[in-house]
Formats: C-alpha cells, sequence, structure tokens
C-alpha cells in the first residue's frame, strides 16, 4: 500500500477513496501492468516485417517486459493468489491473447514461406509452454545468466531445430 500511495503521490487513507479493498487496488495495478505489457508487445510486433523478427521480438520484449513488470507478472504465476477469483480471469485472457498473437506471427510465416507449421494452435502452445519454462529459473531464481544469450537459444531451437537436415 505504501508503495501504490507513493507512487500516486497521496497518502494511503486516500487510496480508499478511490477502493473498496486493497484486492481492488491490487486488481487495478495488474491490469494497468497488463496492458502495458500488451502496448509493448503490439508495439514490439508492429517495429519489424518479418516473421522471424516478429517472432524474435516478441519472445524478447516478453521476457524482459515480465522481468519490470512484477506484479503483473507475480498475479499470473503465483500459485498464492489463486483465491483471488480476477486473477484466475486475468491468467485465462492472457493466455488466450498471446496464443492468438503467437497464432499470428506463425500464420504469417507460413504464408510468407519462411515457418513449416503444421498445427498453428499446438506450435503456439509449444512456444508459449516453452517461454513459461524459462520465466522460473530466469526471474523466480535470479540466477545470475545473461536472458539475452538464453533467448537467442531458445529461438535457435525454435527456429532450427536440432535435427540435422
Amino acid at each position: 500500500m505504501e508503495e501504490v500511495a507513493k507512487a500516486l503521490k497521496m497518502g494511503k487513507s486516500s487510496i480508499y477513496y478511490y477502493f473498496n479493498s486493497k484486492e481492488e487496488i491490487f486488481d487495478a495495478v495488474v491490469l494497468y501492468e497488463a496492458n502495458i505489457l500488451r502496448n509493448e508487445l503490439t508495439t514490439a510486433i508492429k517495429s519489424v516485417e518479418s516473421p522471424i523478427g516478429k517472432m524474435e521480438k516478441y519472445v524478447f520484449v516478453r521476457m524482459k517486459s515480465f522481468e519490470k513488470l512484477s506484479n503483473y507478472y507475480n498475479a499470473i504465476f503465483d500459485k498464492n493468489l489463486d483465491h483471488f477469483e480476477f486473477i484466475e480471469k486475468i491468467r485465462e485472457k492472457y493466455d488466450r491473447e498471446e496464443i492468438a498473437i503467437l497464432r499470428l506471427i506463425l500464420y504469417d510465416g507460413a504464408k510468407k514461406k519462411i515457418f513449416k507449421v503444421k498445427n498453428s494452435e499446438y506450435t503456439a502452445l509449444a512456444i508459449q509452454t516453452t517461454l513459461k519454462g524459462l520465466e522460473v529459473p530466469l526471474f523466480w531464481q535470479k540466477r545470475e545468466v545473461n536472458i539475452d544469450q538464453r533467448l537467442k537459444a531458445i529461438l535457435d531451437v525454435l527456429f532450427y531445430g536440432i535435427v540435422l537436415k
């Protein structure tokens, strides 16, 4: 509450003029950060033309944004917050939006004969699962890792696979 009050440049008690509870405040903060993430991803994807560039931008911006937007990230992935109904709605909406964005990138790449995609839904789910799998070692464990190198390695496997052709 102190952080929110400080950010808004008002006293803690003044915040309750606008919100009825801490949960409402948390909901507002999480939705605000969700919009920031959505805008950053949209801007990043629109900034490049090639499907490969779009996927690279998406992955890098997504992972780096989660690192900055801690309230949103915690709301989406912290199981201790499951008792808040709005958290589950945000998680479901986030997953749907992410799959939709990934499917659009994949569709564009397949249409331009850059990506070989048999099923865009499953491919989008596989990419989303891979990215979610990176979140724990990158953000929760706070290891000293070079995030750029890890993301480049993931993209290399994603784009080129591991099987010799």
